[in-house]
Parts: C-alpha cells; sequence; structure tokens
C-alpha cells in the first residue's frame, strides 16, 4: 500500500542509533522534521532539520520550541520509563495529533524466563502481540550503579501501559527486536566479529546455538517506524517488528561469518564441556523469537535492505570504528 503524505514530525531521541536512520527516512520521504536530542551528536542530514536541545528529563521547559514548529505526529525513541511516557503525554497533548512510541520485545514473559527472573513453561511459537507479559518489573534495575541510571528505572511495559492508556494523544507502539546495524552504541556483533578477525575460536554451547532471536536491521526498523507514522490503520495498535523468521544463535554468527570473510566455523559443545569463563546467566529454553505478521498484514511492512548488504554494512561499519 502506497500512502504519499506529508506531515510535520518530531522525533524525540532523532540523533541517536535509531534516530538517525529514521530522521534520514522521513526526509526522504519529503516530510519536516524537527529532532529532539542534547546536542552531543554531530549529524549531517539530507535536508535542513529544526534540532531541539535539551534534557529528556525536562521535557516540559522545550514546550514553546514544539508548539512553534506545530508537528502532527511525535515519534519518541527514548521513553524508557513511566515517568518519561507520562512527560511526553503532558508536554506534546494538544499540540500533536498521534504519538509513535518505541518499545521493545522485552516486555514478554518470555523475556523475563529467559533472564531467571521468573518461570514460564518454554513457548516454541513465535510471541505475537498478545503474548503474556512479564509479572517481573524492571528487568536491568540489578545492574544499575545507582538510581539515577536508566537501568534502575527502564521498563517499557509501564510506558506501554502510559501511552496506551491515555485518551489525550493516540499512539500506536511498535515493540523492536534486538537492532544492528551502523552507529550501534552496544555494538551487537562486535565480540563475533573481533573473534573472527583475530583469527580466534567462536565456542557456543548447544542450547544458546539452537535459542532463537528476533533481530532487526537499523534501517528497517527506521522504514518500520516510519510507515507507522502515517499508515492511517496504525493507530491504536501494538506491533512487533523485527525479521520475519528469527535466527538460531548459530545461524546468526555465521551470517556475520560470511560478511566478514570468516572461513571458520562455530564449535559447538555439549553444557558440561563449555568452559567456566563462557558461561552466562540465561536460560536457554526461552526463545526470544517475535511474530510479525500483524505489521506486515496490517501495514504492508517489509525490509527495506537486502540480509546480505543489511550485514555487509554493520560489518563494514564495526570495523571501521
Amino acid at each position: 500500500m502506497n500512502i504519499h503524505v506529508f506531515v510535520r514530525i518530531l522525533v524525540l531521541g532523532g540523533t541517536g542509533f535509531i534516530g538517525r536512520h529514521l530522521t534520514y527516512h522521513l526526509l526522504n520521504g519529503g516530510h519536516d522534521v524537527s529532532v529532539f536530542h542534547r546536542g552531543k551528536r554531530d549529524v549531517s542530514f539530507p535536508r535542513p532539520v529544526i534540532h531541539i536541545h535539551g534534557d529528556r528529563n525536562r521535557l516540559h521547559e522545550h514546550a514553546r520550541a514544539f508548539a512553534a514548529f506545530s508537528p502532527q505526529v511525535v515519534v519518541d525513541l527514548i521513553a524508557f520509563n513511566e515517568a518519561d511516557a507520562q512527560s511526553t503525554i503532558e508536554t506534546l497533548a494538544g499540540q500533536a495529533e498521534r504519538l509513535v512510541c518505541a518499545s521493545s520485545m522485552d516486555v514478554y514473559r518470555a523475556y523475563g524466563s529467559f533472564l531467571r527472573l521468573e518461570t514460564s513453561v518454554p513457548e516454541k511459537r513465535p510471541l505475537a502481540e498478545d503474548a503474556p507479559m512479564r509479572t517481573a518489573l524492571f528487568p536491568y534495575r540489578a545492574g544499575a550503579r545507582k538510581k539515577s541510571d536508566r537501568l534502575f528505572g527502564y521498563e517499557k511495559i509501564l510506558v506501554e501501559r502510559v501511552v496506551m492508556e491515555n485518551r489525550l494523544l493516540p499512539a500506536v507502539v511498535l515493540r523492536l527486536p534486538q537492532v544492528f546495524g551502523p552507529h550501534d552504541g552496544q555494538h551487537r556483533l562486535r565480540a563475533y566479529l573481533q573473534r573472527m578477525d583475530a583469527q580466534h575460536d567462536i565456542v557456543i554451547s548447544e542450547a544458546k546455538a539452537r535459542w532463537r532471536w528476533t533481530r532487526g536491521y537499523v534501517e528497517d526498523i527506521a522504514a518500520g517506524l516510519a510507515l507507522a507514522v502515517i499508515h492511517p490503520k496504525a493507530m491504536g495498535r501494538i506491533f512487533n517488528i523485527g525479521e520475519k523468521d528469527a535466527a538460531s544463535e548459530i545461524d546468526w554468527i555465521r551470517r556475520i561469518g560470511r560478511a566478514a570473510g570468516w572461513e571458520d566455523q562455530p564449535r559447538i559443545v555439549s553444557e558440561d564441556g563449555l568452559p567456566a569463563e563462557l558461561a552466562e546467566p540465561y536460560d536457554w529454553r526461552y526463545d526470544l523469537a517475535g511474530d510479525t505478521t500483524r505489521i506486515r498484514e496490517e501495514l504492508g511492512y517489509r525490509e527495506t535492505v537486502p540480509a546480505v548488504e543489511a550485514m555487509a554494512r554493520s560489518v563494514g561499519w564495526e570495523r571501521r570504528i
């Protein structure tokens, strides 16, 4: 379905990893864009963009600047907790017509079980949008050094609850997978790629080799977010977004290896044969494979970059930095 609608879009977090790719995509689609960010990244865009610099925690202080731009749609890529979501609604309701909010597939109960925060029966079917949610909140709090750390208060379940239950700013939520690609600050390819480039062995357990996780190339994810911005059927809905078929970890390693020119193969060992230094605290019985049928059927989402090219770009960027 081709939809030619040109709108004014405010992107909160518009120069970050996903944000810069989304802003490029929106500009190339002819939209007017303003980006809100801390001003710490110097990003060049193909057309003029209005930059509003500020602190996410003090969003209300920029209400006048937002009103001057008069956005029709707000895309919030940096709502990490309940307070963030509430501030977006309170600041931009009455200014914008609708909200696109980035969430995560970590909201599912399978993720809580994967982290060993709760127990459930492993489910091999992909997780659809109505799959059970985590009951254990704040999954990363144990890794926070202090209360002001983002990990302490991070909880996308609460973000979703705020934006979907509010009646002031109609919203759509996209649950993102593990996103990879150029400008990935978490360097999701780095651990494997460095071992490949150093000609070191890659050793994983049998359970991890079978484990599946939905991933998405950043330009494809940006295209999906842009689609949610303009599609008339998006509002009021929740969508998983990511690759159609979740790759097993062994296949993911092989994808990286092909792009890297790595001629070796991962060595798969039993759980008992895994070196102690490679042990991880996860329960590999719980796949994190999302069902992306809904966004494909309802919004017409499709990947925009061939998988081989996406991985080549990702490996190339990681090697350059």
